[in-house]
């Protein structure tokens, strides 16, 4: 008898485990269960780290800020493409600050990020 107790305790531990390693996977995928849309939102943070460090290093050569056409056409952008998946970028820029953002354009999906951007302090928002 005391085994079977100690057996069923062990079950109910081990099925209360799993439940909460399923709740904090799905909880750390970014607010998505799509794959798909994970893999994209990382894409597009690499690609706003990218385009920051691209307007850091036309600052530090021309002491202003430029657009995403201007970075190409200096060379600091080497790869450019004005989207990556359903996101699509745009920049606003002054002569001391920048603001790089990525919005989601495509089909109504409640899993995607509306937005993404990044300034010149380095930090994905």
């Amino acid at each position: 008898m005391g085994r079977s107790l100690g057996l069923i305790g062990l079950l109910i531990v081990l099925v209360v485990g799993a439940y909460i390693y399923t709740q904090q996977t799905k909880s750390s995928s970014m607010g998505t269960g799509n794959p798909r849309a994970v893999i994209d939102i990382t894409g597009v943070k690499m690609d706003l780290l990218h385009m920051a460090q691209a307007e850091r290093a036309f600052f530090a050569r021309e002491n202003h800020y430029a657009s995403l056409e201007d970075l190409h056409a200096s060379g600091d952008l080497t790869v450019f493409q004005n989207h990556r998946g359903p996101y699509t970028y745009s920049v606003s820029f002054t002569d001391n600050s920048f603001r790089i953002t990525a919005t989601y354009s495509g089909p109504p999906n409640p899993e995607a990020a509306s937005s993404l951007s990044i300034d010149e302090n380095m930090q994905v928002q």
